[in-house]
């Protein structure tokens, strides 16, 4: 286990952040690893538990406790803390196709559920996992892994998120012919275009992708499904098709003056952005700029908060992001204990750029919006918002009560609606002729297989939105089960 008195020896130690006023001077990460010594002791900070929460990997109430795909975690702790990082590159391998993803934007469910987390800060996992990976590609340890036999079975993949790579992965290791189909000009899904470049920059994709394609994974960017290929003619080229096309369907606005110029949906501001970065620099002027502008985001979440920090990169003016929840507590409460994730107040980059800019925390609470003014020619002038109490009623449900008296008016050019996702496009599961049920595309856990034999899917069409770490999970998942399935079909033969 390393050190057995780490844990009480060392402090954890943050990652390293540049500096607010610097980074949203540019569109690059805006952290950076710790060094090999500072990981090393960090890594000595590992229990090793007798039972170790961090990969246990299961919903309690609904909010995920531990690793989801059962990194083993203390192992490669173990192996940082001796300093043999290439057995744990191949440890953390084992169970995470994409560790260069996850060490960047997973929420780290893990440390949540560290053991040590239960009386002092967690373990740095996070920190750890994204270390190992990019020393490995640094010192050429991360190679083509080529299958030295092929079985001459053909898999179709529609999305190239992080479930459809997964999938796309572990098909191609097991020697099936896999092509992964994305209708977005780059592969990547929200990783790519959903994702900003200052949480993950995109030359950390196309580093995978490059190497999956050496691999012999063919992808074929720019067609559409359904439109550009139907799907009659895909089911007959190949013997498998996994629908991995997300869940994108953004919730709209639907209120007085919603239908103003200058309110937009949340993901389509930041897949511009992103897309006139790569492809131009901005130069191309696609992207829309709020600079100098007031700026208003609807919705509390994470692709709120990349709004702010995307307005705030671009200049505004100023900007406000609007919540319906109270402020979190500062620790666990009663019904929120750990092994589960931590729902506690913390300040997320975008949170800390603006309040080193601007001077103030750019996020309010328990806010509702009521109405949105226009201006003469029809773009949104102002919000018109009332605060609200969440209010315990007496069948046992929460419910948020309108405090008379603290009505507010504020301006605004611009509105990002981030209120989250309705679910899948059912266009194409209704092509394939899949069921859709509650917006999402029906199948099991236990085989990922639709009711329609040899089409199976995964990932945030099967499950709903969720997190990066689960995407993978469902990929490996369902390529578990396309493999069994293409094994029985050529028994059958």
């Amino acid at each position: 286990m390393g050190k057995p008195t780490g844990f009480m020896e060392y402090k954890r130690e943050k990652i390293k952040e540049k500096s607010t006023l610097e980074r949203i001077s540019n569109w690059k990460e805006y952290s950076s690893r710790l060094s090999d010594t500072s990981l090393k002791t960090q890594g000595a900070r590992c229990m090793n538990c007798g039972t170790p929460f961090c990969h246990m990997g299961v919903e309690i109430q609904g909010k995920v406790a531990g690793c989801p795909i059962n990194n083993i975690i203390p192992e490669w702790n173990d192996l940082v803390y001796k300093g043999q990082w290439k057995e744990a590159l191949e440890r953390l391998h084992m169970t995470n196709n994409f560790p260069e993803f996850t060490g960047r934007v997973c929420p780290a469910p893990c440390e949540g559920s560290c053991t040590l987390a239960i009386t002092d800060p967690a373990v740095a996992i996070k920190s750890i996992e994204r270390t190992i990976i990019d020393k490995g590609f640094e010192n050429g340890w991360v190679l083509p892994r080529i299958p030295n036999n092929r079985t001459g079975k053909t898999v179709a993949i529609i999305g190239s998120g992080p479930a459809g790579l997964a999938a796309a992965d572990q098909l191609n290791q097991l020697g099936h012919k896999v092509t992964v189909y994305e209708r977005a000009d780059r592969p990547g899904g929200l990783l790519m275009y959903g994702i900003p470049n200052m949480k993950l920059e995109k030359e950390v994709i196309e580093r995978r992708v490059n190497l999956m394609i050496e691999e012999g994974i063919n992808f074929r960017c720019g067609v559409n499904i359904g439109v550009d290929v139907e799907p009659e003619e895909l089911r007959s080229l190949y013997d498998a098709v996994i629908l991995c096309i997300g869940a994108p369907k953004q919730r709209h606005l639907y209120m007085e003056g919603s239908d103003a110029k200058g309110v937009h949906l949340a993901m389509d501001y930041l897949a511009d952005v992103t897309k006139s970065l790569l492809d131009t620099n901005f130069e191309d002027g696609k992207a829309l700029n709020v600079e100098g502008k007031d700026v208003i985001v609807i919705g509390g979440g994470d692709t709120g908060a990349d709004c702010v920090a995307t307005a705030i990169r671009q200049n505004c003016k100023s900007v406000h992001q609007f919540g319906k929840h109270p402020i979190l507590p500062i620790s666990r409460t009663e019904d929120h204990q750990w092994p589960r994730d931590p729902n506690i107040f913390t300040l997320d980059y975008s949170y800390a750029e603006v309040n080193d800019a601007k001077g103030y925390d750019p996020r309010e609470y328990c806010i509702q919006t009521k109405k949105i003014m226009k201006d003469e020619s029809g773009h949104v002038l102002e919000l018109h918002t009332i605060q609200m109490e969440k209010v315990l009623g007496d069948e046992g449900f929460y419910y948020f009560k309108e405090l008379p008296g603290t009505e507010r008016i504020w301006p605004a050019q611009h509105v990002f609606v981030a209120i989250g996702f309705e679910g899948v496009e059912k266009s194409l599961p209704e092509q394939f002729g899949v069921e859709v049920e509650n917006n999402r595309i029906r199948a099991s856990i236990k085989d990922f297989e639709t009711n329609v034999p040899g089409i199976f899917t995964a990932g945030d069409a099967r499950r709903g939105q969720s997190l990066v770490v689960w995407a993978i999970k469902e990929g490996r998942g369902v390529a578990a089960s396309v493999h069994q399935y293409l094994l029985e079909a050529n028994v059958a033969l």
